[in-house]
């Protein structure tokens, strides 16, 4: 029984190595081995052959050559007239004042020290003379700032331990 399943495998192999060749009987008449693989001529169709495909797109093209033209420049400005690409009409921030409010039970070191090390452009005499002036009149300026850094240091005053209290007042006098 496996010599005739045998058998049987090698007649398929057999069938499918003739399938692609041709028989000697269909095969052209010509010197060359190789006759088979030539293509035909542009007239002639059919065969086995491996030959460039026919096409034909059914219009004619034609080359087409561009020219130059002339070409047209652009008034420029002239390097002694600058020119303005934006309006230079910027408005200042408003500015705070951000005032200290006297209280009879500060202790005048921890005040001074506080106000240094939270305003930066404050030295010890002024942060001094500052004290002074909100102990004798109830406020006193400590500087003017942006809104959001007035707000800021405000905050930092009440925060120290004890706490300073301050207040941020609108500029009138631009």
């Amino acid at each position: 029984m496996t010599s005739f399943k045998f058998i049987i495998y090698l007649l398929s192999i057999a069938n499918i190595v003739t399938s692609f060749t041709l028989p000697t009987a269909f095969a052209p008449k010509t010197n060359s081995h190789l006759s088979i693989l030539q293509a035909k001529g542009e007239g002639e169709t059919g065969g086995a052959a491996l030959a460039k495909p026919k096409v034909s797109i059914g219009q004619k093209t034609a080359l087409v050559t561009k020219q130059k033209s002339a070409t047209v420049s652009k008034k420029k400005a002239k390097t002694s007239e600058p020119v303005s690409r934006r309006d230079d009409d910027f408005e200042d921030a408003p500015m705070y004042k951000v005032v200290l409010i006297g209280d009879e039970d500060y202790d005048q070191a921890h005040v001074v020290e506080k106000m240094c090390e939270i305003l930066e452009d404050m030295d010890e005499g002024n942060a001094a003379s500052v004290f002074k002036q909100a102990q004798q009149s109830g406020k006193a300026m400590c500087g003017k700032y942006p809104f959001e850094h007035a707000e800021l240091y405000k905050e930092q005053f009440l925060r120290s331990d004890p706490m300073i209290f301050s207040d941020v007042e609108e500029d009138k006098n631009k």
